[in-house]
């Protein structure tokens, strides 16, 4: 019974751990966006991160060449929206785009996924699970303005935002087709193979923004930003996202993007001494229970004989 009981919040546990370790990633892009560019950034991320992973997962991808040659076609379409487009695009928006903007439009994420799952597989969420994204969506926009819904007339969107909504639909549009995935392959050679696959089509934008923009210069922190990158937000978080997914389904998934501003929150009063206030732990609360709703279990009912 315990270990049911542990299985049954294992997905949920993932996820969470998922969006802390890309909220950290939102935080650190913002804050070494002068010093590393963002294709640049997002090359050596998951350069690094394949790096990583190999070694642990080479003996695996030889066994298993035959099915990852067979589903190549699927690999390389699904390293596009997650490898290569979703963070060149968040860092590229970092560079304009306020927190508070790209916050709230990363918020749409479980809207995109909500979309795609209809459009591609015509998945519908349960009214419960839709009334739940709406309470966490408003916990989230009560939280960004402060419990003052005037804040919302003097948001001014920039390209920034432009590039953050694509990038939200480049990982609405991954996580649905992650029911794609051949169940047979190793979760970390499936991950092998998209790194290797994003990286390959990542490669022209990076030497073009080389060409354009120039590198950047080695220093400690710039390595120490692409160390973190490299193993939480990309290795250990995209594994705990994909397990997540699976055991739960995108849609549910998707609404544990609203936790990235709980999470900046809670960062910032314990590393830069910003004090909570009522709005902040109003929101919190409105978010945690829209999630509530969107996580737990349908329960469906026996056909009538």
């Amino acid at each position: 019974m315990a270990q049911r009981r542990a299985a049954a919040w294992m997905p949920y546990l993932l996820l969470t751990l998922t969006v802390l370790f890309w909220s950290g990633n939102f935080v650190l892009g913002r804050g070494i966006r002068e010093l590393i560019p963002p294709v640049s950034l997002n090359f050596w991320r998951w350069a690094g991160a394949f790096a990583v992973l190999l070694p642990f997962t080479w003996s695996r991808t030889i066994r298993q060449w035959p099915l990852v040659r067979r589903h190549w076609p699927l690999l390389a379409l699904m390293s596009i929206p997650s490898i290569t487009i979703f963070n060149a695009f968040i860092y590229r928006a970092l560079q304009s785009a306020t927190t508070t903007n790209t916050v709230l439009l990363n918020a749409m994420v479980p809207i995109f996924i909500a979309l795609a799952a209809w459009l591609f597989f015509r998945v519908r969420m349960a009214r419960r699970q839709v009334f739940g994204v709406l309470i966490s969506m408003g916990g989230l926009v009560f939280l960004i303005t402060r419990g003052d819904w005037r804040v919302i007339q003097n948001l001014a969107f920039s390209s920034g935002d432009l590039w953050t909504l694509g990038a939200g639909v480049s990982w609405a549009i991954y996580s649905v087709m992650l029911r794609l995935r051949p169940m047979q392959m190793d979760p970390l050679v499936f991950l092998t193979a998209l790194m290797a696959f994003g990286l390959l089509f990542l490669l022209p934008f990076y030497i073009w923004e080389l060409w354009v923009e120039g590198g950047f210069a080695l220093s400690a922190p710039s390595l120490a930003a692409i160390a973190y990158v490299c193993v939480f937000p990309s290795v250990l978080a995209y594994i705990f996202w994909n397990r997540g997914v699976d055991m739960i389904g995108a849609n549910r998934a998707g609404v544990f993007f609203h936790l990235m501003p709980v999470f900046s929150i809670v960062m910032a009063a314990a590393f830069l001494g910003e004090r909570l206030q009522l709005h902040h732990l109003l929101g919190m609360i409105m978010i945690f229970s829209g999630i509530a709703l969107t996580a737990w279990p349908v329960r469906r009912q026996p056909p009538s004989r």
